[in-house]
Parts: structure tokens; sequence; C-alpha cells
């Protein structure tokens, strides 16, 4: 597996770091990296330099990312700058500490995967849901294990109730079926992500995609919940010329500073609440409240209202510090530009 093609975003890049080839991450494990090149496969770690000048977790380099390498002639390469980054899935890192973490880097198409089994839970799809439209990639519902649903499509409704303006698509488990679902995003030059809880079958997915078995797969228990198989986030490329990235089950899937994300998925809430008398209404008790009134109607449910405030208040928290909101704010900068100077490349 080499590197194919460079975007041509990057090219410029070359002139700026002389002597320095233009890679990718294709895996990263505590600390460590392959990286994809011209000829193929290289272990790399970063730079001492690029270590002391980070100020946030989510600026080493992550899998997708695109990177400005010294090669040293086939031993471990050294990584000294990581490209701006036309996309970004973060996450609140699990546990207890404030600090985030890079998913995927650099994803045109993010497949949120949730089985139509015991996984299906619509509360755990909006926090994904809000956390791609945040990425600067575009979400794609996966319904997996389709095929073992006897209610698809009052699960189906379910799904849309929440995920307007968001493609839906289902598969099963069966080899065709997947390809020719899929098949109008496996396309050249194209980076998908899947991401999703254990067991939901992202594996098994990527392994027909492959046409061999790359990925360990495992079942479910008994208790009808996954199994952790994948252990460390990985890129590869498809037959088909796409790129594919897969990653861990995410037990949990923090909201990371997420706002404009957030305005996305629960667009229907906010757009009612402009309808609100006053403009810093809680939804609570106040007259003329018009997310009230669309609860009253029944056309909003409390289930997606106590959502919606439980991820604003879980974002508010997930905030750092100063200077890291300062560098983030200057990281999505530099996407936007990068994602409007190059729609058209």
């Amino acid at each position: 597996m080499k590197l194919e093609s460079i975007p041509p975003r990057y090219e410029a890049f070359s002139k700026e770091y002389p002597g320095l080839a233009v890679c990718r991450v294709a895996v990263q494990e505590k600390g460590l990296y392959r990286i994809l090149t011209a000829a193929g496969t290289q272990p790399a770690q970063t730079s001492g330099k690029f270590r002391h000048e980070v100020r946030t977790a989510s600026e080493y380099p992550a899998v997708g990312d695109y990177v400005m390498t010294e090669l040293n002639g086939g031993g471990a390469a050294v990584i000294h700058a990581v490209l701006p980054r036309s996309s970004v899935f973060i996450r609140k890192a699990a546990g207890s500490a404030k600090t985030e973490q890079v998913v995927a880097a650099n994803v045109d198409t993010v497949f949120l995967c949730m089985s139509l089994n015991n996984d299906f839970n619509l509360r755990r799809l909006e926090r994904y849901l809000a956390t791609a439209w945040d990425s600067g990639a575009a979400p794609v519902i996966l319904l997996t294990k389709a095929d073992l649903c006897d209610e698809l499509a009052p699960k189906l409704a379910q799904v849309e109730s929440v995920a307007a303006g968001t493609e839906i698509v289902t598969v099963s488990a069966m080899e065709e079926d997947c390809r020719l679902r899929l098949a109008p995003w496996l396309t050249a030059g194209q980076t998908l992500a899947f991401v999703g809880s254990s067991g939901v079958g992202k594996s098994t997915l990527i392994n027909n995609l492959l046409g061999e078995d790359k990925m360990l797969t495992n079942g479910i228990r008994n208790d009808d919940k996954g199994r952790h198989t994948t252990t460390h986030r990985e890129l590869m490329i498809l037959p088909c010329g796409a790129t594919v990235i897969d990653t861990p089950g995410m037990r949990e899937l923090g909201i990371w500073d997420a706002g404009g994300g957030l305005s996305a998925a629960f667009a229907d809430i906010e757009e009612l609440a402009l309808g609100c008398r006053f403009r810093d209404c809680t939804h609570g008790s106040e007259p003329g409240c018009a997310v009230r009134a669309a609860l009253e109607r029944g056309e909003l449910s409390e289930a997606r209202l106590k959502s919606y405030e439980k991820l604003k208040a879980e974002n508010t928290f997930s905030g750092d510090s100063e200077s890291y909101l300062a560098a983030k704010e200057a990281k999505f900068k530099k996407i936007a530009k990068y994602n409007k100077s190059n729609h058209n490349k």
C-alpha cells in the first residue's frame, strides 16, 4: 500500500518544506505512526521540535493527516509538520480528563454506524450527528444488520425524525448488498471513515469493501451488545481507489466544543427557538415559548429536547482553556480557507 496521489492543495508545501516529502498517516497507536509514502508504508515519529511547539492534543498527527516528513532512507521517518486539514472529527477523550482526541482527519464522508438490534439508540445518534456536522465532513447514517431487523420501517421513521437533511442507508452483512448500497461514495480520491459503537459491524463492512478478511471481526455477546475488535485507527485503500478509515468501537462519544454541529443536528429546535418571545428563553416556564408550544402540539418530543439541552450543557463544559479555544478557532479558519479556495479542484 502506497500513497498514489497528493491533493492539489498540498503541492505548494513542498517548496515551503524543502527536502521533506508529503506523506499520509495510515496508523496511529500510542504515539507511534505508520505513514504512506510514494514507495510504500514506513514507521514514523514526530520531531522533538514539533512536540515542543504543539499546544493542544489535536495538533498531533492523526490517521488521515497529510504530513511533511523526512524519510531517512527507509528507516524511521520523522514528521516535522501536519498540513492544514480539510475536516477533523474530534471527540472528548474517554475518561475524566478534559482533553480532546482526533478520531480521523481529512475525511470527505463519515459513516455513522448503528445496528438495527439492541445497539439502536437515537440519543447516541444525535451525539454522533452533532460531532460529524462539526467536523467539516459530510455525515451519512449507516444502519447495519438490516437483514436481522423485523421492524425496519418503524426504526427508519425514528431515525428520520432526528436526522433531517442527513442521508440514511441500510445495509446487511452480504458482500454484494454492501458494495451496491455504498457505491455512490466508493470513488477514487474520496476518504471515508466508519465510526460507531462496538459490534455494529464496521470491520465486517470494510472487509467486504476490501474483498478480503483483513480486519478482525467478532460476534455480539449474549446480551446483544458488541465486542471490541478494532483496537486502533487505520487507513486503507480500497480496490476502487477510495480510502477508508476504520476506528475502534466507542463506548462513549463525549462532545468537544461542537457548537456548530449542535446547531446543524438540532436545526429544528433552534429554528423553533427563534419564535420564542424572549431571546434568552430557557424553554421552561417562560410565556411565549415557541419550543414548549411545539411540545404541546406533539411536533417535538420531550426526549429530543432533553437531549439537546444535555448536549448543549456538555458542550459548554468541554472548553479546556483560553489558549485551546484560540488554537481551535485558528485551525478551523484554516480549514474553511482551504475548503473555499480548493472547492473546484
